[in-house]
């Protein structure tokens, strides 16, 4: 399986934003692609949690999630995004990846877990969290991919519930903000959630002023396999199953653990 990281910058426009997001989906497509992963908001980009930025909210089943799918089918490749959603009665949304596919329109929902209360930021009081109902994640030829956002990459027991749960590649689309260290961190912790769990990771962060950029796809030993900087584009590597069996083989840490996490 083929998937490609998608950095982007998000305006204020949610519909220049899926134009975006239809022409670099088409860019990955050209790349031989089977997923194309693209930044947490995606969908609006969000410099701040403002009343006027929630207003735009909208339900799983509104314009933009429906414009994605119509993207998916008509370039042949499954997408992940980040989106503003709409929760009915609250005056919080969801901050949500969605995926949605050629054949299927929208296959999976994950709302993030761990908020972003931290380098000064209250993202709980503008964002309800997720329930903890285990790994959100849908195969694509035979390849598992789990879903994670931005700030649970600092949570090593989300990445090892998604091993558990048999997942070949947890993707992390985010809006990684920048701060002191803040790229430091972010592949630091890509590369190790890789490594730890022997498995592929793909972090996804929005561009430069939004997001610090530097996405990039790590293998199970840590080696990274492709790497976007400050500027926007596409990256794709293929994701091989078997490459993670030989990794556990070298490297058994999964099998040799003493300890087990729940939720």
């Amino acid at each position: 399986m083929k998937l490609s990281i998608c950095q982007i910058v998000s305006s204020d426009d949610v519909g220049a934003n899926l134009a975006e997001i239809g022409r670099v989906t088409e860019a990955a497509a050209a790349e031989g692609a089977d997923v194309a992963v693209f930044p947490e908001f995606a969908m609006i980009g969000v410099a701040a949690l403002t009343p006027e930025v929630l207003a735009q909210a909208q339900p799983l089943d509104g314009p933009f999630v429906s414009g994605l799918a119509q993207v998916a089918e008509r370039t042949g490749v499954a997408i992940i995004a980040g989106v503003l959603e709409e929760i009915p009665g609250e005056t919080r949304a969801y901050n949500s990846l969605v995926v949605v596919t050629p054949d299927a329109g929208l296959t999976a929902v994950y709302h993030k877990a761990h908020l972003y209360d931290a380098f000064g930021f209250k993202e709980s009081d503008h964002i309800c969290p997720g329930a903890l109902d285990g790994a959100v994640t849908f195969d694509v030829h035979g390849v598992r991919v789990g879903l994670l956002t931005c700030y649970d990459l600092r949570f090593p027991e989300a990445a090892r519930q998604h091993a558990d749960a048999g997942v070949d590649v947890i993707v992390y689309p985010a809006a990684w903000v920048p701060g002191p260290r803040k790229e430091d961190h972010w592949q630091t912790l890509a590369r190790a959630r890789a490594i730890e769990n022997t498995l592929y990771v793909a972090a996804i962060s929005q561009g430069p002023p939004l997001g610090v950029g530097g996405s990039l796809i790590v293998d199970p030993m840590g080696l990274v396999l492709g790497e976007i900087g400050e500027r926007n584009g596409v990256a794709t590597a293929a994701i091989h199953p078997d490459r993670i069996a030989e990794v556990r083989q070298t490297n058994p840490s999964l099998a040799n653990r003493r300890f087990t996490i729940s939720t």
